[in-house]
């Protein structure tokens, strides 16, 4: 969507097309694991059928690309061929469903669709279990709780995004997630899931007729890679101005490894926020308006009523520091003696101050 409109932005005459395999129009994800699953909100969608036809933008939903045809200059959705003289792959991620037995009983959540299945089965849910402790299982147990469901978020880290965030962060999203109503579990595997509910490797099950996994993503790349698209990691490589290794091909959002103009470096991002400042480059440059990926990248996350704020490069520290405020916190990373990540949690003003010094590579302050 970001990268229609900048491309119509910056070229107003150019038949410009949107394909998707969505059945839905175009809208906003962040909500589905948050208001949307708790019930506060409805409408989620970007914008309406009269905005695309203001812009002359053409979209085509529930179109599954399936081919992308570099020497014959088109993409295919089934038989259907539809030629181009430039492309933008913003296609996105796939959950990851669950290996173990009983997967398929889970549901998933990444499409509106998805969410309207787990909200709708949450209503006459005695119980539920969420497995996995990142953003999106943080988020939808939470979300849970606040509907009246007894959840139990399990994952295999003792703690929620320890890994990423260091123990003194993931206490305290620990306690967020606690004080919206959810049982944390960490440390333990799910083995099955069955007739009566999760069964744990510790021996335990849980009773559960509601089963979310949030057990991560998988860049839809293969259509690229099929092609001889340069492939890393399951991700489209791309420069700083999203373009890909072949000509007139551009890529944004999850299903991109785009290199930082600032940092130097190509970077691993799944936000909401970073994906719409992709599109929007590459809806840019393929539109003869050339510009470069520069922004640190960002998210929000609301874990029941507490929103935290992040900003980092993604790919690591040496070292993390909180500050603990009356209401809030910040916890402080850097490498060497610069800052490369921020998290807040009411303290808006150190969140843009991280923002600032992480581009600018300057150490994150020193308390007095």
């Amino acid at each position: 969507m970001a990268a229609a409109e900048s491309f119509r932005e910056h070229d107003a005459d150019t038949p410009v097309r949107i394909l998707t395999a969505d059945a839905d129009l175009p809208y906003a994800r962040p909500p589905l694991s948050k208001e949307y699953l708790r019930g506060q909100a409805d409408d989620v969608a970007l914008h309406q059928v009269q905005w695309f036809d203001d812009r002359a933008i053409e979209i085509t939903c529930g179109a599954a690309v399936d081919r992308l045809d570099l020497a014959g200059r088109a993409v295919y959705a089934g038989e259907e061929r539809h030629a181009f003289d430039t492309v933008i792959l913003a296609c996105g991620a796939a959950p990851t469903a669950p290996t173990f037995p009983g997967g398929e009983r889970a549901l998933l959540l990444r499409s509106l669709a998805d969410a309207a299945a787990l909200r709708n089965a949450s209503i006459n849910a005695a119980s539920a279990v969420v497995i996995g402790s990142g953003f999106i299982g943080c988020e939808a147990a939470a979300s849970l709780a606040l509907r009246g469901v007894p959840v139990t978020l399990v994952a295999p880290e003792p703690l929620p995004q320890e890994k990423r965030l260091g123990t003194d962060a993931a206490k305290r999203l620990r306690d967020l997630v606690s004080e919206a109503g959810a049982r944390h579990v960490g440390g333990v595997t799910v083995e099955e899931i069955n007739d009566v509910g999760v069964r744990l490797d510790d021996g335990v099950t849980i009773d559960s007729d509601l089963v979310l996994a949030a057990t991560g993503v998988t860049p839809q790349s293969r259509i690229a890679a099929e092609a001889g698209l340069a492939v890393r990691d399951s991700r489209i490589v791309v420069d700083s101005g999203m373009a890909t290794s072949a000509p007139d091909v551009y890529a944004a959002g999850d299903v991109a490894l785009a290199r930082h103009e600032v940092a130097g470096r190509h970077l691993v991002i799944e936000h909401w926020q970073d994906a719409v400042d992709q599109g929007s480059i590459a809806g840019s440059c393929a539109a003869a308006s050339p510009t470069k990926w520069s922004g640190v990248p960002g998210f929000w996350t609301s874990i029941g009523d507490a929103t935290l704020k992040y900003h980092a490069w993604g790919d690591g520290y040496e070292r993390s520091r909180m500050v603990q405020h009356r209401d809030g916190f910040t916890v402080w990373y850097e490498s060497g003696d610069v800052a490369v990540g921020v998290l807040t949690y009411n303290a808006d003003d150190d969140y843009g101050l991280g923002e600032r010094l992480i581009a600018e590579r300057r150490p994150a302050p020193v308390p007095t």
